[in-house]
């Protein structure tokens, strides 16, 4: 595998640093790259994060079942969020916890609740769009569907359609001239609306009932759904060396399955933690968070102060372990466009294959400051991983991630990293095939550490 690029002197571990030089085989890029086309649904994400934790030990716990003390791996489901922790053995009710947080969710076309349209000899699904997409690159791609159905007794079932079956068909430039002089533009509500069919007649509860079939449940038995399509063109290296991963849904479950790979290492290492280490990965992160599975809701917390109490805590402790808890926010980041460099600050340019990136705003977009630089350069340090910074462009608009969230709802110290990607919330994303097995590198020396 190529050698990361070079960076900055200032970013680059010392000499000191404890682990050898990394050996790259490719192995982590390939299992994310299986994980990616396997998790096309926040639900899907959340599941395959719980069976890759249950081989390694853990184990779930219900939110209305009590929960004990003793050590061990546990996580909770809920939704498309997952919240997965271990107790060291002995470990005292006011152990501090370090966290990865991350999101799964992506930007993307969502079904609406009376889905079946159509016009003109089209059968057609009505679509919402959910956060923020680069529509145009929804236009012309062989999607899926996939997502949770509801049935009647309240239990769930995903269903996963990985195939071409919709379209989004853009209009021939014969028709629209002026997109060659102005540019494409797009009408969210009229534009969007894939095909998957011919028909001049609407069938009301037509693709529920082809779902019902696809997932093998009876007919009529679903009350509920939560399903968004998909494209179904695999993850693929990308290059000349191969040196590049093309694939869907990057940002975030990129730093998904690295934060699950860190927990379960850290988890089997028999390494002497002095904190707990935590994954919480969260729903609903690209609209806002604010959800029961968001960010912005109680669940982080109430798992932290229940883990507490478990063992025997009081609020005291509650109090002690909060104080000494860091979060590593994981969530992609802009690497330098070559094609609109001008776009970025100029003495901030995080390269693909470079490490994984700091992200800083002074105006509290990212949470990072100068401690928490502290905590993710000692981890990086430790595991002889380089890092970038990033700093948005003065006179553009910064993004922000859960880390602010995260920081002032739980009083916790927050840092803001990720990966540098470029084509984000694009159906196709584009990072190093390097870099998320440095990511996952440095996250594992977090939680150990």
């Amino acid at each position: 595998m190529s050698a990361p690029s070079s960076p900055s002197p200032a970013a680059t571990p010392p000499a000191s640093a404890a682990r050898a030089p990394l050996t790259f085989d490719r192995g982590h890029t390939d299992d994310l790259m299986a994980f990616l086309a396997a998790s096309p649904s926040p639900y899907h994400a959340v599941a395959n994060v719980a069976e890759r934790l249950e081989k390694a030990g853990f184990r779930q716990v219900a939110e209305t079942d009590a929960w004990d003390g003793t050590s061990g791996g546990r996580f909770v489901l809920r939704g498309g969020a997952i919240v997965a922790w271990y107790v060291p053995e002995g470990a005292a009710p006011h152990m501090p916890f370090h966290i990865i947080g991350a999101h799964t969710d992506s930007p993307n076309l969502r079904i609406k609740p009376r889905p079946d349209s159509g016009a003109h000899g089209w059968r057609q699904v009505a679509v919402e769009i959910y956060g923020g997409p680069l529509m145009n690159s929804w236009l012309d791609r062989d999607l899926g569907l996939a997502g949770r159905l509801t049935l009647r007794d309240g239990s769930t079932v995903l269903v996963n359609v990985d195939r071409p079956l919709l379209r989004v068909p853009q209009l021939a430039i014969h028709l629209d001239r002026s997109v060659s002089t102005e540019g494409l533009k797009l009408d969210k509500q009229r534009h969007l609306q894939p095909v998957w069919g011919l028909g001049d007649e609407v069938l009301d509860g037509d693709l529920i009932s082809f779902l019902e079939q696809e997932a093998g449940i009876e007919a009529r038995s679903v009350a509920g759904w939560d399903l968004m399509v998909h494209p179904v063109e695999a993850p693929a290296y990308l290059g000349r060396d191969r040196e590049l991963v093309a694939g869907p849904r990057m940002d975030n479950l990129l730093s998904v399955h690295a934060g699950a790979a860190a927990l379960a290492a850290a988890a089997t290492s028999g390494a002497s933690l002095t904190h707990i280490p935590v994954l919480a990965a969260f729903d609903h992160e690209e609209n806002g968070s604010q959800s029961d599975t968001g960010a912005d809701g109680p669940l982080l917390g109430s798992v932290l102060e229940r883990s507490v109490f478990a063992r025997g805590g009081s609020y005291e402790d509650r109090a002690r372990a909060f104080a000494g808890t860091v979060c590593l926010s994981s969530d992609t980041g802009h690497a330098v466009h070559p094609n609109y460099a001008e776009r970025h600050d100029p003495t901030h340019h995080p390269r693909v294959n470079g490490g994984p990136i700091l992200k800083v705003n002074v105006n509290n977009r990212y949470a990072t400051d100068g401690s928490g630089r502290a905590v993710f350069a000692a981890a990086c340090e430790r595991a002889n991983v380089p890092f970038q910074h990033f700093v948005s462009n003065n006179s553009m608009p910064c993004g922000t991630t859960i880390g602010p969230i995260t920081a002032a709802r739980h009083g916790i110290r927050t840092v803001d990293i990720g990966v540098a990607i470029l084509s984000m919330h694009s159906a196709r994303e584009l990072c190093g095939a390097d870099d998320p097995f440095l990511l996952a590198n440095a996250l594992t020396a977090f939680l150990e550490g």
